[in-house]
């Protein structure tokens, strides 16, 4: 049986390349006007330290933070509504977001256009890793240094957010989303703290962790070994395709291999397992997935399983879902082509912005 999950990884190899490609080179960042005044000042809390100023406007910037959690620094882009200079006792409910695999918040195209025109919250982009995966590291060992990206952002991140802006700190205050290796880290958290969220978005998510969805296993495996990396050669030091010092298979949530049973971790941390957590929780779920065009080679060919396994398990418990299969993107915006990429991620916030901010509005 242990010579399945190899084969497997081979063949995904071109998946996992197209993934890193696109979480990268998602095109030109979105233009904004330049505020007056710069980003407001953020205090030190909650086992974070900064590391130098923010930089940026008054209304998009990022700062950057050190952690024992997690080994380096990283960086937190945060998207302010235009009017919030201007409205020193109001408060905004916050919209976590979180990127896919090979990105980082200094990356100016995570502040999406649909994103930034947001007018009546506040969006958190924190560091996730390469491929951190939203998780805290079954081995805090290896190469990488300490990975407890899950403490980082719940008990560090969100607590400096709410002591240095003006949120509603509240369940009803706060939806997590996010694309990709995002989308399984939006769906992970909520499902862990159902207490802490009250909407929650997976856009071409890693939904599926199952022993029968062996192929985004993979897929994560290709990630912590750096199977790409070779691909990269030496004359760029930052391709898409390194993810940092290669790990073990292992490192995340121990063994992917079924045998007796060996992967328990990565069946318990599967979120087509646990939807009925969300549906108890009564929280609002949105889900967008594209079909590749139907190429095996394509992300999203696979995406689009495991997302539709997400939504059959919400209607086997008879729980709304806002379902959204844009097959080869026909219609979905101008620039969606049913990949795994920025245009398509673009228009599912189009038609995700003013949904939230509305459910927000109601609670």
């Amino acid at each position: 049986m242990r010579s399945v999950l190899p084969t497997r990884l081979l063949r995904v190899k071109a998946a996992v390349a197209t993934l890193a490609t696109a979480l990268l080179l998602l095109g030109a960042p979105p233009a904004h006007a330049e505020a007056a005044s710069g980003p407001p000042k953020m205090a030190d809390g909650f086992g974070l330290t900064q590391a130098g100023s923010a930089t940026g406007t008054a209304t998009n910037f990022v700062v950057t933070v050190k952690t024992l959690q997690v080994a380096g620094s990283h960086r937190i882009r945060i998207l302010l509504p235009g009017d919030y200079e201007a409205n020193p006792t109001k408060r905004y409910p916050v919209l976590y977001f979180l990127h896919g695999a090979s990105d980082d918040p200094g990356n100016p195209n995570l502040a999406y256009p649909a994103l930034a025109a947001a007018k009546s919250m506040i969006t958190v982009i924190p560091d996730g890793g390469l491929r951190g995966w939203y998780n805290n590291w079954l081995d805090q060992g290896t190469a990488a240094g300490a990975q407890n990206w899950e403490n980082f952002h719940i008990n560090q991140v969100i607590p400096f957010i709410d002591a240095n802006l003006r949120t509603t700190a509240t369940k009803k205050g706060r939806a997590v989303a996010g694309l990709s290796m995002g989308g399984f880290g939006a769906l992970h958290y909520a499902q862990r703290h159902p207490d802490l969220f009250s909407q929650v978005a997976t856009l071409s998510g890693a939904n599926e962790f199952s022993r029968n969805h062996a192929v985004m296993r993979a897929a994560v495996v290709a990630t912590l070994t750096n199977i790409g990396a070779p691909l990269c050669g030496t004359s760029s030091p930052t391709c898409s395709l390194n993810f940092g010092p290669t790990v073990s298979s292992d490192a995340v949530f121990g063994t992917p291999y079924p045998v007796f049973n060996a992967d328990w971790r990565w069946n318990e941390a599967d979120p087509v397992a646990h939807m009925d957590v969300l549906a108890r929780a009564g929280m609002g779920v949105t889900i967008y997935t594209g079909n590749g065009g139907g190429n095996p080679a394509e992300p999203e060919f696979w995406v689009q399983s495991a997302s539709q396994h997400a939504k059959e398990r919400l209607d086997a418990l008879k729980y709304p879902v806002h379902y959204v299969d844009y097959g080869n993107g026909s219609g979905w915006g101008e620039s969606c082509n049913g990949g795994h990429n920025y245009g398509c991620w673009a228009q599912d916030l189009v038609d995700f912005v003013p949904r939230l901010e509305a459910a927000f509005a109601s609670a």
